[in-house]
């Protein structure tokens, strides 16, 4: 694509996100969910649990089907954050306040919204224990409860988080402190992290990397800044195609990359992180930082851990394909919760809620299920404050492109899709229960070819 075809692109998507929005505006609040005009019932015939990205989409879509008195989503949480916009507000490109809603103005008007939290699940007896003791049962369950960040399970952190030099884009209450130490950043080494778990949203510990490079050239600081990922995997990334172009970079930006190297501990008040090597077990080694952007180490929710609905590390056990629990046929699951060997991403959610709704349909109708998730995911891989890497793949690490051209190469459009588009597409797609990933869109433009 030549150059004054990707800037008309680019002001087309702008174009086409401001005509939706102004749009959207004009509908008015009107259709809001307010939950107190609803009394909760002890039974419903679909009962969601979690008010995340895939909780909100499948409420919407079980809505739908089953009509909304019929669905109740279980979250304790008054406000819904678009999480991966937080990449740009660690690196001061967008405003935190721009990430987040009211919970009450994301779930379906008539969804009935459990102001609790799921303290025990029982499929045999189709119910589940909320925190204040009452219990709910259910025809259908869909669980969306994502996973859970273990900040405590770095030696001196959370605490830590309260010295300077020190964030994390994983937290709401972290996420401002990244910027703040990149802009404080005086002179040293600019520290960013991977641990050694799984994790949602791979690509984010080096997206705040790269533009914490780009803004130190910007502010003209570069030459006084070691930049340092150390990362608990063998490999920049799990595709080779996007690896190999990540690879370019970090050479040609001087980036230094130590794999197999775990965070274990932060001393916040010496400015001292150690790691260790995963290569030789009881080594580890001391970096001075005077910036450290932590990833955190994560894992499923307490609730799922020795649940019978999960497997033996504690993620929903469901089945790769349908999205439908392996023992109990009338439970589902979505998300980061899920046992579904797939990069963690809101991508991922959007593709699996198309199946999933597919499923629960031949269920409901006591048909087996026909629909296969491919494992698709994505990850917009920011490489600076105007170009992404839009990587997509499915379950064999195999790149599942949607637009014709080469996605591995650093692109301006991206970028725009990136800030503009794919937040557009969040709040009033997947969210409402209508974008289930890009795949009609992958078809047209490649003429029928996977």
């Amino acid at each position: 694509m030549s150059n004054m075809g990707v800037v008309s692109t680019c002001f087309c998507v702008r174009s086409f996100v401001h005509v939706l929005r102004l749009g959207v505006q004009k509908m008015g609040y009107s259709q809001l969910h307010t939950a107190s005009r609803y009394a909760a019932k002890n039974h419903y015939e679909v009962l969601v649990l979690g008010g995340g990205s895939g909780g909100i989409t499948m409420s919407a879509r079980m809505k739908r089907k089953v009509g909304a008195a019929n669905v109740a989503v279980v979250e304790p949480h008054e406000k819904h954050y678009y999480q991966p916009m937080w990449t740009l507000v660690g690196a001061g490109a967008k405003q935190l306040s721009a990430s987040g809603r009211p919970t009450a103005s994301v779930i379906p008007s008539g969804v009935h919204w459990i102001k609790s939290r799921v303290t025990e699940l029982d499929p045999d007896k189709n119910c589940v224990r909320l925190a204040d003791d009452k219990k709910i049962s259910y025809k259908y369950l869909i669980i969306a409860l994502g996973l859970q960040l273990h900040y405590e399970k770095i030696k001196g952190l959370p605490e830590g988080f309260n010295y300077p030099k020190i964030g994390s884009n994983y937290s709401v209450h972290t996420v401002e402190k990244t910027w703040k130490a990149l802009q404080d950043f005086k002179e040293g080494n600019a520290i960013f992290t991977f641990p050694n778990t799984p994790v949602k949203c791979g690509g984010a510990p080096q997206k705040i990397m790269y533009l914490s490079e780009a803004y130190l050239r910007k502010t003209g600081k570069r030459s006084k800044a070691n930049i340092i990922f150390n990362t608990s995997l063998g490999s920049i990334f799990t595709v080779q195609k996007y690896a190999n172009s990540l690879l370019e970079i970090i050479k040609s930006r001087n980036i230094v990359v130590n794999y197999k190297h775990n965070l274990i501990e932060v001393r916040a008040d010496k400015q001292e992180a150690v790691f260790e090597n995963l290569d030789t077990p009881g080594v580890t080694e001391v970096y001075q930082y005077e910036m450290l952007h932590v990833t955190p180490p994560m894992g499923p929710p307490d609730v799922l851990m020795d649940s019978p609905v999960s497997d033996a590390a504690g993620w929903l056990d469901v089945d790769k394909e349908t999205l439908q629990h392996k023992k109990y046929p009338n439970v589902f699951g979505i998300g980061d919760c899920t046992s579904l060997p797939t990069s963690k991403t809101a991508a991922a959610i959007a593709a699996q809620s198309a199946v999933l709704d597919k499923t629960i349909s031949s269920v409901m109708k006591s048909q087996l299920p026909t629909k296969k998730y491919d494992g698709y995911t994505s990850c917009p891989i920011v490489t600076g404050y105007n170009r992404v890497i839009l990587a997509e793949f499915d379950y064999n690490s195999q790149p599942l492109e949607t637009l014709p051209i080469d996605q591995s190469k650093e692109r301006l459009l991206m970028y725009y899709m990136k800030a503009d588009l794919m937040p557009f597409l969040y709040w009033n797609g997947l969210l409402k229960g209508y974008w289930g990933g890009p795949a009609p869109i992958r078809k047209l433009l490649h003429l029928g070819l996977k």
